[in-house]
């Protein structure tokens, strides 16, 4: 297996960090590049709630959200992944599972890192990593998360 562009999906949690381990000794066996790829979900396409949020309150939070997005993907490249022949970051908005299967396949990557469940960890199994691992066409390596 040749190993040459590694996506790592993350959602900021401490559940997406617990596969940097793996991220990090695929770097080192492969000289591989990492992508980090961190997924707005578009809050725009849900039902309102409790009174409608107008258009320009949606683009500030995104607009916000976007802003610490980079910022946390600047702190983990700096912490993590110094020794990495190239890494990138992207940000996208949308939804994540779509959003990671269509970036794995724009991007031609080799393999997938992602932990088993993300922020909303409740279930043995994330629903955003069972649609990327039903759905890719490329390994995706599972990190197990218990409780």
């Amino acid at each position: 297996m040749e190993v040459k562009r590694l996506l790592w999906p993350t959602d900021f949690s401490s559940n997406a960090e617990k596969a940097l381990g793996y991220v990090t000794s695929l770097i080192e066996k492969y000289q591989t590049e990492v992508h980090l790829l961190y997924v707005i979900e578009d809050m725009a396409h849900h039902q309102s709630w409790y009174g409608e949020f107008g258009r320009t309150h949606m683009d500030k939070v995104q607009e916000w959200e976007e802003k610490e997005a980079k910022k946390r993907l600047d702190q983990i490249c700096d912490k993590y992944l110094k020794g990495a022949p190239l890494y990138t970051k992207h940000i996208a908005v949308g939804d994540p599972a779509k959003e990671i299967l269509h970036f794995i396949e724009k991007e031609k990557m080799d393999i997938v890192v992602m932990a088993t469940h993300g922020r909303g960890g409740y279930f043995p199994f994330g629903s955003v990593t069972e649609k990327v691992v039903k759905n890719s066409s490329v390994p995706v390596v599972t990190i197990p998360i218990k409780g």
